[in-house]
């Protein structure tokens, strides 16, 4: 009988979810599934799970890594209701830079036409209905949903609230993708202590995934940096830790 992963990585996408990925399965004691992204919680749930548990290796600490998990609505309540006890990790970057990142690797994909100016005021009639579409029918997938999200999946509070409905909060590590990025070792160290596991050092780490996108329209930053305040702060309050978005 194949087993189920002991730990989750559920996002945010663009947020360094295979940076951490391919780290944390470097680790002697951790194996990876037959692939990063599963998604079987999100688009591949009616797979069943005798396909999910086949993804994965006996006797070791398995893992996988859907960033669409974070903002899927049926995802917590899946992932609870098999794996009740599951750890649960979640990166979160500056919302502004990972709304942007998101734009371009849609553009790269061929997904998206639009400037990200025009996608962002898009945005709201393009995904309009499609949350309760997703809720009433489970077999629903929501292309929308899942490719033009860029400031709705930035509105972290929102997902995390869900998330803890469910999760106990000594279940969930909440990283900051920037701190990651610029101290990756110490994230790790971080990382390890959470899963119970000996720390491993790394001399040198990898930035997978990497965009090489053109810079922000500095109005259309300072338009998002005011879009995204409050929802930060309530993020901020909410998980008792603040970050340095500007």
């Amino acid at each position: 009988m194949n087993s189920l992963p002991d730990f989750i990585i559920i996002g945010a996408q663009r947020c360094g979810t295979t940076s951490l990925y391919n780290y944390l399965i470097e680790h002697p004691k951790i194996k990876p599934a037959s692939q990063k992204e599963l998604h079987f919680f999100d688009i591949n749930f009616s797979k069943g799970i005798e396909w999910y548990k086949s993804q994965f290796e006996d006797n070791y600490i398995t893992t996988e890594a859907s960033p669409y998990y974070l903002f899927h609505p049926h995802c917590p309540q899946r992932i609870f209701d098999i794996l009740p006890y599951v750890k649960i990790i979640i990166l979160f970057r500056n919302p502004i830079d990972r709304a942007y990142s998101h734009y371009w690797h849609e553009i790269r994909l061929g997904a998206e036409t639009l400037s990200f100016e025009k996608a962002i005021e898009e945005e709201p009639s393009r995904l309009k209905g499609e949350v309760d579409k997703i809720m009433n029918d489970e077999k629903y997938y929501s292309y929308n949903h899942q490719h033009f999200s860029y400031l709705s999946r930035g509105k972290y509070f929102e997902q995390v609230k869900n998330w803890y409905n469910f999760f106990k909060k000594s279940q969930i590590l909440i990283l900051n993708s920037e701190e990651f990025y610029s101290n990756p070792q110490k994230t790790m160290n971080l990382v390890y202590d959470f899963l119970d596991i000996p720390k491993s050092n790394s001399k040198k780490f990898k930035v997978f995934n990497e965009g090489h996108n053109p810079i922000m329209k500095k109005d259309t930053r300072k338009y998002l940096s005011d879009y995204f305040r409050e929802y930060n702060e309530q993020l901020y309050d909410y998980i008792e830790r603040k970050f340095v978005w500007k």
